[in-house]
Parts: structure tokens; sequence; C-alpha cells
């Protein structure tokens, strides 16, 4: 049985590199394999989900102070001073559970958002790699890469963020994910869904864009001969989300706004109906609190994000390379047996 060359030259492609890789000097002394070079689409898609998932659910209940934390006009019952007070009083008054309420449609959009979010990175960066570099690493690709991921990722996530951050807020009037997803429906139609869009994407494009291109430039001096190696996907990833989670909140705070319709702040400025757009957004954010008001729960924020980003790179890259490296044994011993 015959085999044509371009069945096994990525194989061969493969296992050169890492070769070349395997008698490299390793900074750490450790001997770890090659991240494959050229994985499949659902390899990406895969890895992203299983990433997205763990991602946003191991440190969600950090995510729910950081909604409550950044509320303009909180309760006097839901005001706090760290977020180790906060989830604390939270569990004491209100039930070891709340911190998680909201956890599920949360997970039900991480995981096909992330999906598209790391095949579509992959794809883009590997193009523009390829124009701008001569396949080698460039920045102006990674970030470009990471923006126009996020749009996908966001017209997936954003309704699902409505829904947690309505359910994460103090006193939230919902009984549970189908009645708030009726509730907002019925009371505000449809669009209230993605009224926040525009403004998520105004802050994810400049955060995932940082993310990135801090994550890429950190790999570059911990792993510059892009091995597997855990540690350096772990302190990258942890990096890279502190520095865009911090440089974006106020961002963030603004979204809060959109995505929660905080009605105590709302009436207090006399804003009847639905606030909308990311200007008035701004405008109120400021007329509430100055300019302080646009880092609330930027402790928080940055606590989440560093494990979270963590996390999600390490798993990310963990699957990736466990993935291709079970699709090329099977297909080595495919060409083996015939």
């Amino acid at each position: 049985m015959e085999l044509s060359s371009d069945r096994v030259v990525a194989p061969l492609e493969m296992s050169q590199t890492q070769s070349q890789d395997d008698e490299s000097p390793r900074s750490d002394g450790e001997s770890y394999e090659s991240l494959p070079p050229h994985a499949s689409v659902t390899t990406h898609m895969t890895a992203g989900a299983v990433a997205g998932v763990l991602e946003h659910s191991v440190m969600y209940p950090v995510d729910s102070v950081k909604t409550r934390m950044q509320s303009l006009q909180p309760d006097p019952n839901a005001q706090y001073r760290s977020v180790y007070e906060a989830l604390k009083k939270i569990i004491r008054t209100e039930g070891v559970f709340r911190p998680l309420r909201g956890l599920n449609i949360t997970m039900m959009g991480a995981g096909p958002a992330h999906a598209l979010y790391f095949a579509c990175y992959e794809r883009v960066k590997h193009s523009l790699s390829d124009i701008i570099q001569s396949g080698g690493n460039s920045h102006i690709a990674n970030g470009v890469a990471g923006s126009v991921a996020t749009v996908l990722h966001d017209a997936i996530m954003n309704p699902a963020e409505v829904i947690k951050q309505r359910m994460q807020m103090y006193n939230s009037p919902y009984r549970g994910l189908l009645d708030c997803v009726r509730t907002i429906t019925r009371t505000e139609g449809v669009g209230a869904f993605y009224r926040s869009y525009s403004t998520q994407l105004t802050m994810n494009i400049p955060f995932q864009a940082v993310h990135f291109i801090t994550y890429e430039l950190m790999q570059e001096q911990l792993n510059p001969h892009r091995l597997y190696n855990p540690g350096s996907h772990i302190l990258s990833g942890a990096a890279a989300g502190a520095v865009s989670a911090a440089v974006t909140t106020p961002l963030d705070v603004c979204k809060t706004l959109l995505n929660t319709q905080e009605n105590v702040a709302l009436n207090s400025m006399n804003i009847s109906g639905h606030l909308t757009g990311m200007a008035n957004a701004f405008r109120t954010v400021y007329r509430l609190g100055g300019p302080a008001a646009f880092f609330k729960g930027v402790q928080a924020r940055v606590i989440y994000q560093m494990p979270s980003t963590a996390i999600a790179w390490s798993v990310y890259e963990f699957f990736k390379y466990f993935l291709t490296k079970q699709q090329l044994d099977r297909f080595t011993l495919y060409v083996f047996k015939t």
C-alpha cells in the first residue's frame, strides 16, 4: 500500500522539531518534549473548551466578589474592604453556595466561547506571523489575533455575562437561571443581552491584545525554545492576566454597570429607563464616584485574573500537546502496520 508524501510530512517535521528541541539547552535542567507546531483545529477547540470551563469555574467565587465590589452605590450590607472579608461575609449571611450563583450559565457559555477563541487565535496568529515575520513570532500578529478571537468569544459570552452578573448581585431578584432569562426578555427585550456588547469589545480587545502580547513576551524570556514547560506557561499566564486586568479595570466597571443596570445608582442620577452605550456609562460612573470609581474592584479583578489566566494557559497547552501527541502516535502506528 502506497503512502502519499503529504501524509507523512507533518509527523516527520514534528519529529525533527522535537529532536532539535531535545538537543537545545534547558535553563531549568528538565527534559520536556516540544509543543506541537501545527496542531489541528479540532485539537485547539477541544483544548480551548476544557481550559475555558476550568478557568471560569475554579475562580468563580472571586468573580462574584468582583461584581459586587464594582457596585457604584452598594447596599450597606454588601460593602466589603477585601476579597477575603467579602467571601466570609457572603457565606456567613447568604449561605455557602451563594458565591457560586450563576456558575451554570458561565460554564455553558465558556466551553464553546473558548473553543472558538483559541482556534481563531492560533489560526490568525500563524497566518499573520508567516506574512510579517516569515513564520517567526510577531507581537503585532499576537495582538491582532487576540483581538479578532475576542469578537467571536464575546458574541457567545456576552449574554452569559449579563445573566451571570444579574445573579451575582446582592439581593438579586431572580430565582434561578431560567427565571432570569425570562424576566430580562419580558421586561427589557432580547437586546438587553447585548446591551454591553460594544463596551465588552472595547474592554476585551485591548485586554486580549495586552494579554497575548504579554504572554508571548514572557514565553520568549522563560521558554525561548517553546518546549512543553508547565512552569513557564503558569508564570506567563499569571503575568499576562495581572497586567491586562489592571489596565482595563475602568472599562470593566462600565461593563458591569451596563450589565446589571444597578437601580440604586441609576435612580440617584434620575436616569429613567435603561442605561445604554459606553459613553453614557463612563459619564455615569464619573458623576457617581469620580476617577476613583473607575478602579472599583481592581484588587478582586487582578486576584481573579492571575490564577484564571494561569489555569487557562497551562491547561490549554497541556491538552494541545497531549491531544496532538496522541494523534501522532496513532498515525505512526498506522504507518508501521501498513
